[in-house]
């Protein structure tokens, strides 16, 4: 149980920077307008966006993969909570703070599984990361979800994206690959990016019949949104 109390000491740290209000309506944002998605230079699949994010969130939680007849393992979805780390932009431990993250949720003991985490760190929660059945009728779609948290009482303050852009981890495995996903329902974002990814890829292999797999990974997710919606928080 010790590093699983350490989670909400990790994510206080966030909380404690100071924050501008910029409307009454709407949580207290830090300012990140000097803030860019970084991206390697030696590929052509995610595309660095002209703007720079409106919000930057810590995720914790886990991919989940069923294994299939061939014995391979196939992702089903992920789920995790999100929080604000945008105050710690500019910060030295903005450039690592998923990997604090990563080592505490990494070495919390078997028992406590992503929903106790959550349980737990409820305090500090701004949204919800999970798949739904994808608008299209096929498949299922990654959903952003501040509707019961930081934004709580605005019904649009989702988004349901489709990716459009996937590279390996520039660190390699077991981190799960970058994405960049563009909007298909919700107000909340027009493109969503996953960068600075740890953890999350399963094991090789695995033996059909085997039960499914949940990997634990934190990751940082950059929302952008366009100038002219309510939910935009930069300063």
């Amino acid at each position: 149980m010790f590093a699983l109390s350490l989670l909400p000491l990790l994510l206080a740290s966030v909380a404690a920077v100071p924050s501008v209000e910029r409307n009454a309506d709407l949580p207290k944002r830090c300012d990140i307008s000097a803030a860019k998605v970084t991206l390697p230079s030696n590929q052509n699949l995610l595309v660095a966006p002209a703007h720079g994010p409106s919000y930057l969130g810590l995720a914790i939680g886990t991919q989940n993969y069923t294994c299939a007849s061939t014995g391979t393992w196939t992702n089903v979805g992920a789920v995790a909570e999100l929080f604000d780390a945008s105050c710690l932009y500019g910060t030295p431990e903005f450039s690592y703070i998923q990997e604090i993250a990563y080592t505490v949720w990494k070495f919390a003991p078997a028992s406590a599984g992503i929903s106790q985490v959550i349980a737990v760190l409820q305090t500090f929660k701004d949204t919800f990361h999970y798949f739904v059945p994808s608008p299209s009728g096929t498949g299922i779609s990654p959903k952003w979800d501040f509707t019961s948290a930081g934004l709580a009482g605005h019904p649009d303050a989702f988004v349901i994206a489709a990716k459009v852009g996937d590279i390996p981890a520039p660190t390699g495995p077991p981190n799960v690959d970058w994405l960049s996903l563009n909007k298909v329902q919700g107000d909340l974002a027009t493109q969503v990016f996953r960068i600075n990814t740890v953890g999350g890829l399963p094991p090789g292999s695995c033996k059909p019949g085997s039960p499914p797999l949940a990997v634990k990974y934190a990751a940082m997710y950059c929302e952008l949104l366009f100038p002219s919606t309510i939910f935009r928080f930069t300063i």
